[in-house]
Order: C-alpha cells, then structure tokens, then sequence
C-alpha cells in the first residue's frame, strides 16, 4: 500500500510527501481561484500523473519486448468543464515515440499505452484522445 500526507501551508498551497521516501512535491490553487502559478495545481497533477503512467506503461511494454523507447515523450493538457461541479473534461494526448520502434510493433505499443492504470482509474465519461506520432 502507497501512503501519502499532504499538509496545508496556507494560501492555496499544499505539500504533499510519498511516505516511503520522504520525496516531497507542493501544490498551488488554479489560477482562476486566484493561485499564482506558481506550481502544480491538483488538476495539473492528474495531468502528469497521466502522461507519467503512459510512458511508465510503455517502458514497460519496451523492456518485455526488448524494444528501445528512450526518448519517448507524452504532451497532454486539460480542459476543465464549464458547468457544475467542476471537474477536468478532457485531457487530450499526443505520444511521441522513436521512429525505431518497429512497424510490427507498434499496434502493440498502442494497446499498451491504454493500459496505464491512471488512465483506467479516471472517470470514463472523461475524454481522453490519444495520438500517436512517430518521428
């Protein structure tokens, strides 16, 4: 089991530390709450957690298949809804992977990729495109 603490410092921020470790990383109220961006809001952190979990997916996939992915990359974004409750809508995806990976493999890639279990934990109604561009 994971465990984390999460402490309120005051004026939107939080921060938040991985038991096991003592790593720490912080949050920040959005924007439009009047946050100062200074770093991750909650939502943002899902996005990451996303785009992490892809790759984190993938690399696995790649070591299994001894298939080198280094270099991959994932660019995601939210868009949060415009009606009660607020929520995050839609997270679209774009992975870019290394054009080394081979042809035959790549369906299989893909399949991997939707198995990231961040991306099977969030709400279905979510929208979450995903595109793959290999370059």
């Amino acid at each position: 089991m994971t465990s984390m603490s999460v402490v309120y410092e005051g004026d939107m921020k939080c921060k938040l530390t991985y038991d096991a470790t003592g790593s720490t990383i912080s949050t920040m109220g959005p924007k439009e709450f009047g946050g100062d961006m200074s770093t991750f809001s909650p939502t943002d952190l899902v996005v990451a957690a996303l785009g992490a979990c892809i790759l984190t997916t993938i690399g696995t996939w790649a070591i299994k298949k001894q298939i080198a992915v280094e270099g991959a990359k994932v660019n995601a974004s939210k868009e949060m809804s415009t009606d009660s409750p607020r929520r995050i809508a839609r997270i679209p995806v774009t992975i870019t992977i290394p054009a080394t990976v081979p042809e035959e493999n790549r369906a299989s890639l893909e399949r991997a990729a939707g198995m990231c279990a961040v991306k099977k934990s969030l709400n279905p109604e979510m929208d979450i495109p995903i595109e793959f561009v290999y370059e």
